[in-house]
């Protein structure tokens, strides 16, 4: 689920205070600009995470034999394959 665009914009608020608290970034640029970045890296990983969320559960449904979303047997194998699909996309290493 793609988070709205309110809360991606505070999410970026408390990420920056959270790096520059911590001492893990300095301020060169402008704080409007890293906010931008870090916008644009949230947003894109929430797109990677809806990709292999699709792709999971294509596969989920392709399968012979039907599985109830939400059965033991469903949830094993949407993590399996979520796994396997970050690995894919370099998002998790092997």
């Amino acid at each position: 689920m793609m988070l709205s665009e309110e809360k991606i914009t505070h999410l970026t608020h408390v990420l920056l205070q959270g790096l520059i608290s911590r001492n893990l970034i300095d301020l060169n640029d402008e704080e409007g600009k890293i906010r931008r970045e870090i916008k644009r890296i949230v947003v894109n990983e929430l797109k990677i995470g809806e990709d292999i969320d699709s792709a999971v559960r294509k596969k989920l449904q392709s399968f012979s034999r039907k599985l109830s979303e939400g059965s033991p047997e469903w949830e094993v194998l949407y993590k399996k394959f979520f796994r396997e699909e970050e690995i894919k996309k370099g998002r998790a290493s092997g």
